[in-house]
């Protein structure tokens, strides 16, 4: 077998399209768009890129697979994220993913054994899997359960066997990543005293977005973040910077009456993201997005023929938790919904909520949501002799 390292347009056309013949007879994946994972490793156009910390600099790299007959049979990425390597964590720690493989067991354990000799090479001693070298919103973990249903915008639909493989070459589980769904309706009524209530307030306002004024709400959304996320296990702090690519990436599809912020006399102290879910369109694109698939894309947006939300992201700061501000927010929007001729949309899936989040674990099931997809992120310690320990909980 040969690995190729992913450099010419051609090698990366052929890191997107293995996918593709991969998954080419399930019925349920949907080929993302080429655009979403290129610029993943574009150092024009991935931030992430210009960061350099403590004297380690952010580095990526990816390689496609090939069998003696010149038949690519896998494909994986490595990352080093210096915002990462050494947060929260008792070494410093690297990343793995876009991991694809055959269903060949030594195919998969040359794919993980490649990188983690990348990432020892560079001082690393640990691997997460499979991740993204960027946020945790997109491309992070592997389908575990719900592989009778089509993947979120941005986030992974694998095979069953992945599971196995990983856990077979020595990956142990850090943590997983739940979606719930349920059907857009009134909350209970005590859910919604509650919201009534924190709605009513002095000094409790709620607003949707406005496109004009990304700037500021990148603001809003970055301080939130940083109070509400930035603290966690494993998750990096986000500049300014940071904030305003992520919604001037997010900007073509955001939909402002899908992400609500919630202030206390002006300042911002929550924010809830949804999105179309963009997959039930893009999967008539072919993973293109040129013009006539822009126009295609707006055709069937046109035509309102998505009916799912999927929320992206909750946030609040931790001054404000447990006071009901989540459900001022769902009911901020709620009541937008109701008060709209002709709503599209009836069905919500709330992406990525960590196993580890006792409170949005709970906060979902009073809305009466269904777990109904699971993914896993793992970790490897090279040092086989060193403990083990999950992401910590988060009361």
């Amino acid at each position: 077998m040969n690995f190729i390292e992913v450099q010419t347009k051609e090698q990366k056309k052929e890191f997107n399209n293995f996918a593709v013949r991969l998954y080419k007879n399930n019925p349920y994946w949907i080929r993302p768009l080429d655009k979403d994972i290129e610029i993943v490793f574009d150092k024009t156009q991935n931030p992430l890129f210009n960061h350099n910390e403590n004297g380690i600099k952010a580095e990526a790299i990816r390689w496609i697979l090939q069998d003696d007959k010149g038949e690519t049979v896998g494909r994986i990425a490595a990352f080093i994220n210096p915002k990462t390597v050494y947060k929260d964590n008792k070494q410093p720690t690297g990343g793995a993913g876009f991991f694809e493989s055959i269903n060949d067991e030594k195919v998969a354990f040359a794919l993980f054994d490649k990188a983690k000799k990348w990432l020892s090479e560079r001082k690393m001693e640990a691997m997460d899997a499979p991740i993204n070298f960027g946020e945790r919103n997109q491309w992070w973990g592997v389908l575990i359960d719900g592989f009778d249903k089509p993947p979120n915008y941005q986030m992974g639909y694998h095979f069953e066997y992945y599971k196995d493989f990983f856990e077979k070459w020595g990956f142990q589980e850090y943590f997983q990543q739940l979606t719930y769904g349920r059907e857009m309706y009134n909350l209970s009524g005590r859910l919604e005293k509650i919201a009534n209530r924190v709605m009513q307030r002095e000094g409790y306002s709620f607003a949707h977005i406005n496109k004009k004024n990304l700037d500021k709400h990148a603001q809003d959304f970055r301080e939130v973040y940083n109070a509400s996320w930035g603290n966690h296990e494993g998750v990096a702090k986000l500049t300014v910077e940071d904030a305003k690519a992520l919604l001037k990436q997010m900007k073509p599809i955001l939909e402002e009456n899908l992400v609500w912020f919630a202030y206390f006399e002006g300042k911002a102290i929550g924010f809830y993201v949804m999105l179309p879910e963009l997959n039930q369109l893009f999967k008539h694109l072919n993973g293109k997005f040129g013009i006539i698939q822009k126009l295609q894309f707006l055709w069937h947006k046109f035509q309102k023929k998505n009916t799912t939300v999927f929320g992206v992201i909750f946030g609040v700061a931790p001054e404000f938790q447990r006071k009901g501000v989540e459900l001022g927010m769902v009911m901020a929007y709620e009541k937008e919904r109701k008060n709209t001729p002709n709503y599209q949309y009836n069905y919500i899936e709330f992406n990525w909520i960590g196993d580890f989040n006792t409170g949005m674990v709970k906060l979902c099931e009073s809305l009466d949501a269904k777990k109904v997809k699971r993914h896993a992120t793992y970790r490897y310690l090279f040092d086989r002799t060193k403990p083990f320990e999950r992401i910590k909980e988060i009361k």
